[in-house]
């Protein structure tokens, strides 16, 4: 089948907003031709943390908040067809992702909100959503899903790649040359830096690391994290806010025990180690390792990586033709053609689900 043109949209755990692509959209090939970024506003971004916790008349509040969603990825789409001078009528279809405000497949269900309906109705796009469900239903995680593109996109003949995203959540897809494909969330990525410093310096986030940087390790409370049962557990694993978030944090500090910024540098070597260890236990003799993700413009946590990953060479997924603020809406794209086509969207390898499913609903435009 030639090449197409899909929308990819993707919010993700730092709920700093919705990336979009339009990409051209193949089997074996994704080629992003435009991109475009919409930051949440506050009082979506507060509406959002609070309905990750129970709270009175959440289904209401749930329902609405997708509404706003809706019209805010509409305004999105409306904007990055304008800025790439695309009639809606070329896009085969629009993959979106939706925002998650609960990921719990041990109890076998996950929420990402949004309401496709209406998001197909203001943009005249065909739209495809809820793509984790299915695989929750087969037995799998529903997560992470963005390997299987991986695969289909970078995998390499001869040489051992693992691609990594660094969103609020880190997760990887290991792309060994023979044998076959896995993945899985190694813990908190950016989450845990961005509430912190949220908390002590009301900034979204630690430009280049910065704020770490000016502090030191701490030891216990690094291993204290570290100890987490999450981290010892064997794959197919997944996680999100629900486990990694400041009331977790919170748990094992005393108040005033710490300077600020130590915990800081502590929580950007909790990404480190746990994403390094990680990909020596699953994915030994790695010899190339691309970042995407926000994590990928943290200095910091980058030049860490690369001292406890030697010696694979470390690099942005921007040297394979998709940067690391599209790689994850160009996955999108890609799932949705592979729901449009009936096409596999899941590696059970890698959720642990019973097979292979189509994944997202379709609401015709």
């Amino acid at each position: 089948m030639p090449s197409e043109l899909f929308i990819g949209l993707m919010s993700g755990t730092s709920l700093d907003g919705v990336d979009s692509v339009i990409a051209e959209v193949a089997d074996q090939h994704c080629q992003v031709l435009h991109q475009h970024f919409t930051p949440y506003p506050e009082s979506l971004r507060d509406q959002l943390l609070l309905l990750h916790h129970p709270s009175h008349n959440e289904l209401e509040l749930t329902a609405l908040t997708a509404n706003t969603l809706s019209r805010l990825y509409a305004e999105n789409v409306s904007e990055l067809l304008a800025l790439s001078d695309t009639p809606a009528s070329q896009i085969q279809a629009m993959g979106c992702h939706g925002q998650t405000i609960r990921h719990r497949p041990e109890l076998g269900f996950t929420l990402q909100i949004g309401n496709p309906a209406l998001l197909a109705e203001l943009t005249g796009i065909t739209t495809i959503a809820d793509f984790r469900s299915r695989d929750i239903a087969a037995g799998g995680h529903g997560a992470p899903l963005v390997p299987a593109f991986h695969a289909a996109m970078f995998s390499h003949p001869q040489l051992h790649r693992v691609v990594l995203n660094i969103g609020g959540i880190a997760n990887l897809s290991d792309l060994p040359p023979n044998g076959k494909v896995t993945g899985f969330d190694t813990g908190p990525g950016n989450m845990l830096l961005d509430a912190w410093i949220g908390l002590h310096q009301g900034l979204r986030y630690d430009v280049d690391g910065a704020w770490a940087a000016s502090g030191v390790v701490l030891p216990e409370l690094l291993q204290t994290m570290l100890s987490h049962p999450y981290f010892q557990a064997a794959p197919p694993k997944s996680t999100g806010r629900d486990l990694f978030n400041l009331a977790w944090l919170e748990t094992l500090l005393q108040p005033g025990q710490y300077r600020p910024e130590d915990v800081q540098r502590t929580l950007l070597e909790l990404s480190a180690v746990s994403i390094a260890s990680a990909v020596s236990q699953h994915c030994a003799n790695v010899q190339e390792l691309y970042v995407c993700g926000g994590g990928a413009y943290n200095g910091v946590l980058m030049q860490r990586l690369q001292q406890l990953l030697q010696p694979a060479t470390i690099q942005t997924s921007d040297v394979l033709g998709i940067t690391v603020n599209t790689m994850e809406a160009a996955a999108f794209a890609w799932l949705a053609r592979q729901a449009l086509y009936r096409l596999p969207g899941n590696l059970p390898d890698v959720t642990g689900a019973q097979g292979h499913r189509i994944l997202g609903a379709v609401y015709a435009a």
